[in-house]
């Protein structure tokens, strides 16, 4: 449901692009007032539901119990990333990711301890936006989706129509199951932005604009694998290359 609402959302800011006029705001951002107002929403449903959920998950659970949480489901996620990573034409570390799962699911017990790491094949992050982005599909407009916070047009799409499909839990055919392991899941990545939100929270002035700028450079750095080029210049085509 939340997906398809989100779906429905983004066509919708695709729709008003084209009457969004970006001149003395920021180009990256033509839906502002839109994004401003689904980031308050947010923030509200963070501080009364998913934030305290969080922090009390991270009081009651054992250190060690949390890493195991986290390393469960992030070894989920490393067969959709070695997907992208072919897709990348990077062949050497989608065999690495690969070659993770395998290693983790058996010697790690499902996952629970990243035994991988420790035998030298590095965890990356990769979905089917950056694949896109690799290939040179811009990211067009900044966007704020509902409750999944900051995207793009393009990291949107990508999220919300293909990387659901790479997503192991979505196939898990118990229902119940499968929304408590989703549950369980967001806890546990909220729990572990506990502390870099309290910093934000402290450093910006204007949490909205430090967040996006914030996103934007991430995925940025993301696709470029931590090595982007320089910005072009503002007068520059913006739709040319490989876009942030």
């Amino acid at each position: 449901m939340l997906r398809a609402c989100s779906v429905l959302l983004l066509l919708g800011a695709l729709a008003a692009l084209g009457g969004c006029a970006t001149a003395g705001g920021n180009p990256d951002d033509p839906l502002e007032g839109y994004n401003r107002a689904m980031f308050k929403f947010n923030d509200g449903v963070d501080r009364a539901i998913i934030k305290p959920v969080a922090s009390g998950y991270k009081a009651v659970m054992p250190e060690f119990a949390r890493t195991g949480v986290t390393n469960f489901f992030s070894n989920l996620g490393d067969i959709w990333i070695g997907i992208n990573n072919v897709l990348q034409g990077k062949p050497r570390a989608g065999a690495s990711d690969f070659g993770r799962f395998a290693i983790n699911t058996t010697v790690g017990i499902f996952g629970l301890f990243d035994v991988a790491s420790n035998a030298g094949l590095d965890k990356h992050n990769e979905d089917f936006g950056q694949t896109l982005g690799r290939w040179g599909v811009g990211s067009g407009a900044y966007v704020v989706l509902p409750i999944l916070g900051p995207s793009t047009v393009r990291d949107g799409f990508s999220l919300l129509v293909v990387d659901w499909h790479g997503d192991p839990l979505w196939y898990v055919g118990n229902i119940p199951t499968r929304n408590e392991l989703v549950g369980t899941r967001l806890v546990d990545s909220r729990a572990n932005l506990l502390d870099a939100s309290r910093l934000a929270e402290e450093a910006a002035l204007d949490r909205y604009s430090y967040l996006r700028s914030a996103y934007l450079q991430r995925r940025r750095s993301l696709i470029y694998d931590g090595n982007p080029p320089r910005e072009p210049d503002a007068s520059s085509d913006s739709s040319s290359g490989v876009q942030k």
